[in-house]
């Protein structure tokens, strides 16, 4: 006889589920690799129109965006150092934008090349792609209103 029987072990799986459901946007923290930060800090305040709060954590220079606690949505800041390598591959991270239009157009005012131009995607609206100053790929995302 197994010290867990088959009756807890799917009540333990029911659990889980339920608390998955419950949980809203399990992302709770992003950092986007950067070379130069100055040089990111302006394109990210210059495309979006943020004011990012430079400081040094644990050794590592960042710059962090707008933060409301409590409200939906993960925060997140620019690293640079040893661990931080600015690319192309990997995670792809969305920013939630009221006007994909205006966002591109920012980026490539600031020299960005679009990798992805902008697609209706139906219900859930609009998405598009672009490089930032640092060669990262960064994507928006635009809610059909």
């Amino acid at each position: 006889m197994t010290a867990c029987s088959s009756e807890n072990k799917y009540k333990t799986i029911s659990q889980s589920k339920q608390e998955a459901t419950e949980m809203i946007n399990p992302v709770f923290h992003f950092e986007i690799p950067v070379s130069d930060m100055s040089r990111a800090k302006d394109f990210y305040e210059g495309v979006f129109g943020y004011q990012l709060t430079r400081q040094e954590v644990d050794g590592y220079d960042m710059a962090f965006f707008p933060r409301a606690d409590g409200a939906a949505g993960a925060s997140g800041a620019l690293a640079k150092g040893d661990a931080y390598k600015p690319s192309k591959d990997g995670a792809i991270i969305y920013f939630d934008v009221p006007d994909i239009d205006v966002v591109l157009r920012n980026a490539k005012q600031r020299g960005s090349k679009i990798l992805y131009e902008k697609k209706d995607i139906g219900g859930a609206g609009f998405v598009a792609e672009f490089e930032d100053s640092e060669g990262n790929r960064v994507a928006l995302s635009q809610v059909r209103s």
